[in-house]
């Protein structure tokens, strides 16, 4: 089974990234830009680590359940404030505030799924993917079409361990356990 380690936004941040992504779309329409493949509100999360192929849920689970013991509590993220694009194919919503969590999902999950990516952790939500054979899609940078950003704050308390069932109409996620972080202690 294909499965990653993810963060997903309260229903609040996600309605604004829902009307984000509706001024967008109709911007591309308008314009005649069908060089994107828009995400849905439930596939909306941002992904701590991706194990991909794994026989068993179980011992993912176990690795999550550890988290406490590695001092790793609840945190804050941020989302926003303008879509980027990552890499030639990605239009993305940057998050922050999550490198330590990411960090912590890392080592506990290390020995499991394909080895962990050794690049930095850069945390984004994906609003939509490019074609490969499209043209250059024109909505990135393109304030006026963007029109405000977002610029979203929540606590995170828990991660998802993910099932990913891919298919012609895009991916389709099944949440497999939630893990509920501790509340950190005030200093």
């Amino acid at each position: 089974m294909r499965l990653f380690i993810a963060v997903r936004p309260p229903e609040p941040v996600l309605d604004q990234v829902a009307d984000l992504v509706e001024r967008l779309r109709r911007s591309a329409l308008a314009r005649g830009d069908d060089a994107v493949r828009w995400t849905t509100r439930d596939q909306w999360h941002i992904t701590l680590r991706f194990l991909g192929e794994v026989a068993e849920s179980e011992p993912v689970v176990t690795a999550l359940d550890q988290l406490g013991s590695s001092g790793v509590g609840a945190t804050e993220a941020t989302l926003g404030p303008q879509v980027e694009q990552l890499g030639r194919q990605v239009l993305c919503l940057p998050s922050g505030g999550l490198d330590e969590l990411a960090a912590a999902v890392v080592a506990a999950t290390a020995a499991l799924g394909q080895p962990p990516d050794d690049r930095a952790f850069r945390g984004h939500l994906t609003l939509a993917r490019i074609r490969r054979r499209a043209r250059r899609s024109r909505i990135v940078g393109s304030d006026e079409d963007q029109g405000p950003g977002i610029d979203a704050r929540w606590p995170v308390g828990e991660v998802v361990l993910v099932r990913s069932h891919l298919g012609r109409g895009g991916p389709r996620y099944e949440d497999l356990h939630v893990h509920s972080l501790s509340v950190r202690p005030r200093p």
